[in-house]
């Protein structure tokens, strides 16, 4: 009976922890991350943006920026963008409160290329102007097909890296540093399969080695030099010593010919070069053989 008892005190204390338990484990499942969260793989939007092409923020495929910026700043994004895909860059600016502006603004967004060269936009609108009364401001830009190559001279956009640049171009003085904020969405229609066959090939993407942006575009494998019978000849860092000694003595040569070639030999003077007529013969002249005292 006494064991029962005890058996039964045990049991009775025992609750407590059982209970306490059951309770922790939901919340403890609830506070660890879902497996499901994130599926979708889009990155969080960026939150900075530089003000040069150095410092331009990188945004990875799919990524959006939500910055909140200052009036008058100059601001940089990079993306890439491969061959075949249409980019289309779309900017939405929410501009400070009517109440604090002391007129209209007019904002404009430029692409250019890994090269720093301007893109022309086919549609879309680069420059907009806000009255003191509105709100928010759209600018877009749409850029020509991405190419697989180009000429040098041309201005064709190519596989790589490009940048996006927001400026305010009028503002009333006493505007510029207002709050505002910007949200930045680039887009991109079409593939690389999409992508014309025209004849060339582009050894590699245009992504600038210092502050390039995050580039979608595949870099072609390095290419191996074509090895000649002569190629030793012109490499290696004794190859200067054999050429300049070569050179030295082919100089040498061509003076020592050239002075055997110049100088004329001892006793075959000709006899109009040089020659002395002999004492007491007569000179040929005005007084030849005149017999004056």
């Amino acid at each position: 009976m006494r064991t029962t008892f005890r058996g039964a005190l045990a049991a009775l204390a025992l609750l407590p922890a059982l209970a306490l338990s059951a309770l922790g484990a939901p919340a403890a499942s609830a506070a660890s991350p879902s497996p499901t969260a994130g599926a979708s793989g889009t990155p969080a939007p960026a939150t900075k943006a530089g003000t040069s092409f150095l410092t331009a923020v990188n945004l990875s495929p799919g990524q959006d920026a939500n910055v909140a910026v200052s009036t008058g700043d100059y601001l940089y994004w990079a993306f890439g963008a491969s061959e075949g895909q249409t980019p289309t860059v779309n900017l939405t600016v929410n501009l400070a409160p009517p109440a604090d502006r002391h007129g209209p603004q007019t904002w404009s967004v430029e692409v250019f290329d890994g090269l720093r060269r301007r893109q022309s936009c086919t549609a879309g609108t680069q420059n907009a102007t806000a009255e003191q009364s509105a709100a928010t401001l759209a600018l877009n830009c749409t850029l020509r097909e991405v190419r697989t190559w180009a000429e040098p001279w041309s201005g064709d956009p190519l596989p790589g890296t490009y940048y996006v640049r927001l400026s305010v171009n009028d503002v009333p003085q006493p505007d510029l540093g207002l709050a505002s904020s910007v949200q930045l969405h680039v887009a991109a229609k079409g593939d690389a399969d999409n992508a014309q066959p025209e004849g060339g090939e582009l050894k590699a993407p245009l992504v600038p080695p210092v502050g390039g942006g995050a580039s979608t575009a595949k870099a072609a494998a390095p290419v191996a030099q074509e090895e000649h019978w002569y190629t030793g000849w012109f490499s290696g860092w004794n190859s200067r010593w054999y050429w300049t000694i070569a050179g030295g003595f082919l100089a040498a040569l061509a003076g020592v010919i050239g002075y055997k070639l110049t100088r004329h030999p001892r006793g075959h003077r000709p006899g109009h070069y040089g020659a002395v007529p002999p004492q007491g013969s007569q000179q040929s002249g005005g007084y030849a053989g005149s017999n004056r005292p």
